[in-house]
């Protein structure tokens, strides 16, 4: 089993469609995105995933009402600000990530196999305390002129992030 992870698409179009191609072609079982979508319209390109979508707002999304009912028409979960999910028996917290005391405190609880977060636009995988914390960049490639997105077993608890 394969988890892909994204955040940050910022309305760039192109690049969450190659990102879907990506997702679907490496044949993940879920999709989780970590906010940052900004517009209803996007839920469009997203209809196209064929793997769940999990997802969190993140700072700059607009009208979170139509955001949520259009995901929703197509069987996307959307959360608000935070989700608590357990996929193949492990436990992940997904939030957008604006406050870094948040995440350390979340990772530190030791309730989460995972955390995934966004907003830095800066790909990490890392460790604290004993629980992986994963932010897969920026899909849009914007801010950093990369487009990025992670991939996460939760068999091995190995992950890796990708350019596109």
């Amino acid at each position: 089993m394969m988890i892909g992870i994204i955040s940050d698409t910022h309305d760039n179009l192109e690049a969450v469609e190659d990102a879907i191609e990506i997702l679907n072609n490496k044949g993940v079982t879920a999709v989780l995105h970590a906010g940052d979508l900004v517009s209803p319209f996007m839920a469009r390109a997203f209809s196209k995933l064929e793997p769940e979508l999990y997802m969190v707002f993140g700072n700059n999304e607009g009208d979170k009402i139509t955001i949520k009912s259009w995901f929703e028409v197509f069987g996307a979960t959307i959360y608000g600000n935070f989700a608590s999910l357990e996929i193949e028996n492990r436990k992940i917290a997904l939030l957008h990530g604006t406050n870094e005391k948040i995440i350390d405190s979340l990772a530190k609880s030791g309730n989460f196999d995972l955390v995934v977060r966004g907003h830095t636009h800066e790909p990490s995988i890392k460790q604290i305390s004993g629980t992986l914390v994963i932010n897969p960049g920026e899909c849009c490639g914007v801010l950093s002129g990369k487009r990025t997105l992670a991939f996460w077993d939760p068999d091995t608890n190995e992950a890796e992030i990708i350019e596109f």
